[in-house]
């Protein structure tokens, strides 16, 4: 890790483009937008298809989730290491979703995605090997991921509380939102899996990881001020 470490340098065009696209994106990481938000709002009673469709698409256009699955499955090469990590992701994200919404479990937004921004840095900085470096503890991974987990489904949770659902049909249209995201997750993951397969084939994968890493954890860091800001200005709160 060490040899790793040494030597990697980040370019500050990679930099400065991964920082654009980052503060050019919606700064709410779980936000609903505006026609799915209206679409929710309508009718009543058991909607699953739909419901279905809006967790999948939540999940693959979700780019904090995204960027923390990335630094989950970086240094991931087996299958079962791949499936037990993302599993644990899952069921703390179902678990705080669904137990948040029929629950009415009231958090302040901002927070919970600055929460949801640190889950960024610290895993692009547990990949560096940091938390050994600098600190001489390694974290268990596992761990952190299940409550890591937790926090992105708070934050969807949180999300939701703020349109008008319906309570006839809630609990079908929950469940369907739910397994709709773990669908849109499997796809997310499966195309970052044939990415990364293909980049991890190439010599210059040893040399790239290391700013890869730097990248997430500055896209992190920009989530998380964003959220923070929001948070701590006038009207934020």
């Amino acid at each position: 890790m060490k040899a790793f470490m040494s030597g990697r340098r980040v370019t500050s065009s990679g930099l400065a483009l991964l920082l654009y696209v980052v503060m050019c994106t919606q700064g709410w990481a779980h936000g609903v937008g505006e026609s799915d938000a209206a679409f929710i709002a309508q009718g009543a009673g058991a909607r699953v298809g739909p419901f279905l469709y809006l967790g999948a698409k939540h999940m693959v256009t979700g780019y904090d989730h995204l960027l923390f699955l990335f630094g989950v499955i970086f240094f991931l090469y087996r299958f079962r290491e791949v499936a037990l990590y993302v599993t644990l992701f899952a069921v703390g994200h179902s678990v705080t979703l669904l137990t948040g919404v029929l629950n009415e479990w009231q958090f302040n937004p901002w927070l919970i995605d600055a929460i949801i921004g640190l889950s960024v840095v610290y895993k692009a900085f547990d990949n560096m090997g940091g938390f050994q470096s600098v600190f001489g503890v390694q974290p268990d991974t596992r761990a952190a991921v299940l409550l890591f987990g937790l926090a992105h489904g708070f934050g969807l949770a949180t999300k939701l509380h703020e349109l008008e659902l319906s309570a006839k049909g809630l609990v079908p249209n929950i469940l369907a939102f739910n397994v709709g995201v773990e669908l849109g997750q499997i796809v997310a993951l499966s195309l970052i899996l044939v990415v990364m397969t293909w980049w991890r084939a190439k010599a210059a994968f040893a040399r790239q990881a290391f700013a890869a890493n730097v990248l997430l954890m500055a896209a992190g860091f920009v989530l998380m001020e964003y959220q923070l800001a929001g948070y701590f200005l006038p009207g934020g709160a």
